[in-house]
């Protein structure tokens, strides 16, 4: 079962870098962000992929947790 748990962490950890790519391609090269990109409101694509990255790191963490249940120090 651990196993099990511990594919699904690395499928969700793999994905989610990926989304995280993603989105940080359209941000511009500036070191902290295009100035013009700052004060904008998320729309379409955009937002849902804003909120499938919140699912993905809320699905992680309950992942996270279940994994430190099942492995216990013997």
């Amino acid at each position: 079962m651990s196993t099990f748990v511990n594919i699904i962490m690395l499928l969700i950890s793999v994905l989610l870098v990926g989304v995280i790519l993603v989105q940080v391609r359209g941000q511009g090269t500036a070191l902290f962000g295009a100035a013009e990109s700052s004060y904008r409101t998320r729309r379409g694509v955009e937002l849902a992929l804003f909120r499938f990255t919140i699912g993905l790191v809320v699905v992680f963490i309950l992942v996270a947790i279940v994994s430190a249940w099942l492995i216990k120090p013997s």
